[in-house]
């Protein structure tokens, strides 16, 4: 059983990270004093639901969770310094701050870590996360104590709306698009102006050709997907924007 620390102050450790080539240590004062912080927690760096939801989304609401006041969001797993900067590298996840807790000390601290030997993963980390302000804990989502990897309440959006009570969620955009289209260049300056954040499928760098016509049918760009749906081009996603 987990239980919150709402209330009190973070474990006081020293984290070692990679920078530059170099070990550079980081404390948690230097992380949390006189900030307000968001901390996610995850079992392994490259598991599953890190990477299609965990992580992505906090990196997505980044801006949002800003204009509520958070100076930082950080992305704690029981993974050593090399594991945590190939994960931000992976996910091109240049809103979030890796911190490896390569021993356990700060998750231990926490009340959150767990055995994962039947995994072959050692000792790791409960999902979590948590709104701390200038080191103290404010709030904190732990993930249910079932089996398997639960993901349940720790994700941007529970977080989000805790921050700003009643706030409609963006839906995720994304959009295929080429170098030097002026489409493209239209369609993201709409998305823009709308404080709407997007993800970028650049054809030839993230893919082809023939994936986007494989996911929208077309082989024109741009094509916008929110939410899940496909909008289509610049002129189709100005009239889905004059509609809502």
């Amino acid at each position: 059983m987990f239980h919150s620390q709402e209330g009190k102050r973070v474990p006081q450790v020293i984290f070692h990270t990679r920078q530059d080539d170099q070990w550079v240590d980081v404390s948690t004062d230097e992380l949390f004093s006189h900030k307000t912080v968001i901390v996610f927690s995850l079992p392994g760096a490259f598991t599953p639901t890190c990477s299609s939801s965990h992580l992505p989304r906090y990196n997505e609401l980044a801006g949002l969770f800003a204009q509520q006041g958070v100076d930082s969001i950080v992305c704690l797993s029981v993974n050593d310094a090399f594991v945590m900067n190939a994960r931000k590298a992976d996910q091109h996840a240049d809103h979030i701050q890796f911190i490896p807790d390569g021993n356990g000390e700060f998750t231990r601290g926490m009340g959150m870590l767990v055995e994962k030997a039947a995994l072959g993963f050692g000792t790791r980390s409960w999902r979590y996360s948590m709104l701390v302000r200038d080191g103290v804990v404010e709030k904190m989502f732990i993930e249910p104590d079932k089996s398997g990897d639960p993901f349940e309440v720790s994700d941007a959006d529970t977080m989000l709306c805790y921050l700003a009570p009643g706030c409609q969620v963006q839906a995720s955009v994304s959009l295929f698009t080429k170098p030097g289209c002026p489409f493209c260049a239209r369609a993201k300056q709409m998305l823009v102006e709308r404080g709407m954040p997007f993800e970028e499928i650049l054809l030839g760098k993230d893919a082809t050709s023939v994936s986007l016509r494989a996911v929208t049918g077309r082989a024109t760009v741009p094509q916008v997907f929110i939410g899940g749906k496909h909008i289509g081009g610049s002129e189709e996603l100005a009239a889905f924007l004059e509609q809502t």
